[in-house]
């Protein structure tokens, strides 16, 4: 790079020309941001290196005004986020069709590069938590190009119909314009590393669009290409998406209720299809001028809601496999969580191969425990809570520690998973202990609550406590977290297991920092490594038989 630049100012001709070749030549030296599989694991690359998101989402306007940005990307450094999950608005960049404006984006895309933070892009196109709200005033007049769904009342909802071919070409031109504008800008910087394509899409009012052009597609046959994906995929197809069709004889061939049956369930299944296949062309065209890794993210239904009730047929998990065929073009399938069932969803989001990452999530006192939790045991490439800039108190102490360990844990990590065993667990009065198993160790892991001695009121709310485990070698452990007590036994019913040495501490540049080494009291004289509630600290131990 330095020959380059010393080569520009004695051929001042060739300035532009040699400018650009420089900036190629880094560009080729460093791959854009992808993801990598190993050891069926998948890890994020940034500047060619892993890289695990501490994330925060902003609100939904906090990044339409760049004045109002200014001081909160300190206030999210402090918070030890590394990465801002960031609306982009497609009626501010496009305000007039054919005429784009990324004044707004070229400037939150240089405070967050000057802060030393990432972005991920939430494109806001055609549809935003089921609406086309954010769609441009020309396109939002103009309901005859753009058609809109309609409501069980037969009225017209500000929905813009997955039919649509007008609205299918016109976000694919925004999307694809966004796209080569990022990578002209931002290539070689590499603040962008990653992109959600529309947000939490999902029909309203009814479980499937109703009007003509739909209703002619849902009596048609289901396309060949999906029966030949269900039928090769039959025997690992998620089982409400199996058993629906199973219930139909497993027929290869006819229309959607012909396969699916009658009800909410085959209508969802339906829209899904053509939801999916409407996103994948979006993000195939984003994809074409820069191959960035791109994932959508899904509203959850709650139990006991029904298909139009919830906002049926986005990236659900009873519809999983209808979006990975449909939507190849999508890296990941990602949940929102507004519920506390964290383990249930990450249970669901985690088949099918598909890689979790949790770009929303209501920002609660528990998110810093859940975000080590999804890493530790899901393997989770990030974790992002919701309007991380409107919150103060509890939630952002909690997670400013929980990130401040992921930090110094992100080496071992993000190490080729064939190299160590990663696990984790969240605890809470309904959870209050968990068993894992390391090698010839067992490790049964309780909410120190669960002492007794502690002080705690039995019949209160027990705070979410968690950690992060980590074996290095046959006999060595690194444990990150806070509220846990752990218990060993051996694998061989013969033998005991103990503890032969315990330091708290922290990591500096990758170098292990002893504070204390902890026996006696601190042990329970040899018997159990804890971390107090309140404590997010790091622990290296080393366990024995006997």
């Amino acid at each position: 790079m330095k020959s380059c630049i010393q080569a520009m100012f004695r051929k001042n001709g060739l300035l532009w020309m040699l400018a650009f070749a420089c900036l190629s030549s880094t560009a080729q030296n460093n791959s854009i941001p992808h993801l990598e599989k190993n050891n069926n694991t998948v890890r994020l690359i940034v500047h060619n290196k892993p890289f695990l998101i501490h994330g925060g989402e902003l609100g939904n306007s906090s990044a339409s005004v760049n004045e109002y940005m200014l001081p909160v990307w300190q206030k999210l450094k402090a918070m030890r986020v590394n990465t801002v999950l960031m609306p982009v608005y497609w009626e501010l960049i496009e305000p007039e069709e054919n005429k784009f404006d990324f004044a707004l984006v070229d400037s939150l895309i240089a405070n967050a590069h000057a802060n030393e933070l990432h972005l991920v892009l939430l494109w806001f196109g055609t549809w935003k938590n089921s609406m086309s709200c954010y769609v441009p005033q020309w396109m939002k007049t103009n309901t005859k190009r753009f058609e809109r769904t309609i409501d069980k009342n037969g009225r017209n909802m500000e929905i813009i119909s997955a039919f649509n071919n007008e609205g299918l070409e016109a976000d694919k031109k925004a999307f694809a314009a966004l796209m080569s504008h990022v990578k002209q800008i931002d290539a070689v910087n590499q603040t962008v590393i990653m992109v959600q394509v529309e947000n939490e899409v999902g029909m309203l009012s009814t479980a499937k669009e109703t009007q003509p052009a739909s209703l002619k597609k849902f009596n048609e046959e289901v396309p060949k290409e999906l029966m030949q994906y269900l039928q090769k995929n039959k025997d690992n197809l998620v089982p409400e998406l199996k058993e629906r069709w199973q219930q139909q004889g497993f027929k290869t061939k006819g229309t959607w209720q012909e396969i699916f049956g009658t009800g909410l369930a085959a209508d969802e299944i339906f829209q899904a299809y053509y939801y999916a296949w409407y996103v994948n062309e979006v993000s195939k065209a984003g994809k074409a001028v820069y191959d960035l890794p791109m994932y959508v993210n899904a509203a959850l239904n709650r139990p006991g809601v029904l298909p139009g009730d919830y906002p049926s047929a986005g990236p659900l998990p009873q519809v999983m496999d209808i979006w990975q065929f449909a939507a190849p073009a999508v890296n990941m399938l990602s949940p929102d969580f507004y519920n506390p069932d964290t383990k249930h969803w990450c249970d669901l989001y985690t088949r099918n191969n598909n890689t979790l990452f949790i770009p929303e999530i209501r920002f609660d006192s528990t998110c810093g425990a859940k975000a080590l939790y999804t890493i530790g045991h899901y393997h989770s490439i990030g974790f992002s809570p919701f309007s991380i800039e409107n919150v103060e108190g509890k939630p952002v102490d909690n997670l400013q520690k929980s990130y401040t360990l992921l930090q110094q844990l992100s080496p071992y990590i993000l190490q080729e998973k064939s190299i160590i065993k990663m696990n984790g667990v969240l605890l809470d009065k309904n959870n209050s202990i968990d068993t894992l198993t390391f090698g010839k160790y067992i490790f049964k892991i309780s909410h120190d609550n669960t002492l007794g001695w502690n002080g705690h009121k039995q019949d209160a709310v027990w705070d979410a406590t968690s950690a992060i485990i980590i074996q290095t070698s046959d006999d060595d452990f690194i444990i990150g977290g806070t509220g846990v007590v752990i218990n060993f036994s051996s694998t061989d019913t013969t033998l005991n297991a103990g503890i032969a040495h315990d330091e708290k501490g922290l990591f500096e540049n990758e170098t292990w920092k002893p504070i204390l080494v902890l026996n006696g009291d601190q042990t329970h004289q040899g018997r159990h490594v804890r971390m107090e509630p309140g404590d997010w600290e790091i622990q290296r131990f080393k366990l024995y038989q006997y």
